[in-house]
């Protein structure tokens, strides 16, 4: 994983995508952030609004966006090798 991805850095990605999939975002801060603490350690941070949700799984380096109905809309890899984000639709 690209060792200069901060929280707020995944913040702002998160609120870009959820305003790419039709929410109203106000600012990176005005998203629900939960924390999932294993162990701990933090593990992932999930984040909420406009009927949408995304988990940032920490140590597999990717982000998943759902909608409502749990259905999962696209995920963005932060491992790509060449240190680029990669974003998947999913099917």
């Amino acid at each position: 994983m690209a060792a200069s991805l901060q929280a707020y850095d995944i913040r702002k990605l998160v609120a870009h995508i959820f305003e790419e999939l039709g929410a109203t975002i106000g600012r990176p801060s005005d998203l629900n952030e939960t924390l999932l603490i294993d162990e701990g350690r933090c593990a992932a941070r999930s984040y909420a609004a406009g009927g949408l949700m995304a988990m940032w799984l920490i140590d597999v380096g990717i982000v998943q966006f759902y909608d409502l109905e749990g259905n999962m809309l696209c995920t963005v890899n932060l491992t790509g090798e060449d240190g680029s984000q990669h974003r998947r639709i999913a099917a």
